[in-house]
């Protein structure tokens, strides 16, 4: 039994608290009640943000359709034009074609050069070059400095094939192009599309190309 004016008995002590020891046990048990309620608030705001993410997801509308960003190559152009000077090549394709790209690149080689990437029908790319002032070394950068492996006429134009389907290297996105020069303009279809969808392109940017010459 405690004596007079000491406080009860602890089990696991078999004596009185000392004030030290009441102080810590209290300090401790403040401690611990803390920890846990930081641990719980921790949850209800992980809880809270896998909540607000599955409402947003939810709210979200979706379509089956794949989403790519269709450009305005006609109005692109038509502002490039006036700095470069040359008619740019805008190609008027079928249904199931879109642009992903247009720019006017003016390159640290010093040659300008016209880009529009277009996305085709079969879920592939093709990347459309038009080099102004452009030279040999300009186009065989572009096609990975791979070798022509045949030719093709396309509405009047003569093109240099470059089928690099078949290789083991990496050649990057030119795994099948297309080159014609036109005067001082060079132009190079470069991508992963069909021979039909290559053939397409080039035939949408004849007029183009017999300009130049």
């Amino acid at each position: 039994m405690a004596e007079p004016g000491q406080g009860p008995i602890v089990a696991e002590l078999g004596r009185p608290e000392t004030p030290a020891e009441t102080a810590a046990r209290k300090a401790k048990n403040s401690r611990e009640y803390r920890e846990r309620k930081t641990v719980s608030n921790l949850v209800y705001a992980l809880v809270a943000c896998v909540a607000v993410v599955v409402v947003i997801v939810l709210a979200v509308p979706r379509s089956d359709e794949p989403m790519h960003p269709d450009v305005d190559v006609a109005t692109i152009a038509e502002q490039a034009q006036a700095v470069s000077g040359e008619p740019l090549a805008v190609p008027v394709l079928p249904e199931g074609w879109s642009a992903n790209a247009a720019e006017l690149r003016r390159q640290s080689d010093g040659i300008t050069a016209w880009y529009t990437g277009y996305l085709t029908p079969s879920g592939e790319f093709i990347g459309l070059y038009q080099g102004l002032d452009a030279n040999a070394t300009w186009s065989a950068d572009l096609l990975a400095r791979t070798l022509a492996t045949g030719t093709v006429q396309v509405d009047g134009a003569d093109w240099t094939i470059y089928d690099n389907r078949d290789s083991s290297d990496d050649v990057g996105n030119a795994r099948y192009g297309l080159t014609t020069e036109a005067g001082s303009t060079v132009f190079v279809l470069a991508g992963t599309a069909t021979d039909a969808e290559f053939a397409t392109l080039a035939a949408a940017i004849a007029d183009t190309v017999t300009a130049q010459q």
